[in-house]
């Protein structure tokens, strides 16, 4: 019998403040910083999900930023493991925003990415497959398929793009 796992089996849910070196020169935080904190849970979530020492992060496939986050906020990241492949694992992240006088809460900025957990030799494994409980679980699984798709032609694209590509240093080129 193949070995299943709930999305909330792999949950994270982290809440940080926004700090003034944290944003960017319209008071807003920066989208790199963002990308950081995000990044940071979906690697929780994903050794969470496979119980090992190590994943690594395949592939940011998409963030997007819906409501700028201020300095009177919080932000919270909610992650988890919503689609796995054989040896990917597909996480989830949807930040929220608190304004922290107000309580208004947005939902900031959502984002996939892909891992790929190692062994002690730093070689892919295989995960365990998903199995969807809630209402929102099952909605994130069912477009799984098709989100691992598009990944494929993506990556399948940009290999053959870094065949094309210059390694010169752009001083050397010629004119």
């Amino acid at each position: 019998m193949e070995n299943y796992k709930y999305p909330s089996d792999s949950k994270i849910v982290s809440t940080d403040q926004v700090l003034i070196n944290d944003l960017n020169n319209y008071n807003t935080l920066f989208g790199g910083v963002l990308m950081k904190k995000i990044d940071n849970n979906a690697t929780l979530s994903a050794r969470r999900h496979a119980r090992v020492k190590e994943c690594v992060t395949a592939s940011t496939d998409s963030v997007e930023f819906l409501h700028p986050i201020t300095q009177s906020d919080s932000v919270c990241i909610e992650s988890s493991v919503v689609y796995t492949g054989e040896k990917s694992m597909e996480i989830f992240c949807k930040v929220i925003s608190e304004d922290m006088i107000t309580a208004e809460r947005k939902i900031a900025a959502i984002a996939f990415l892909t891992f790929v957990a190692l062994d002690e030799n730093k070689k892919s494994i295989k995960v365990p497959k998903i199995t969807a409980q809630t209402k929102d679980e099952k909605t994130l699984f069912m477009y799984g398929e098709e989100r691992a798709k598009v990944r494929k032609t993506r990556r399948a694209q940009s290999k053959t793009l870094l065949k094309s590509l210059d390694l010169s240093k752009p001083w050397e080129l010629e004119k």
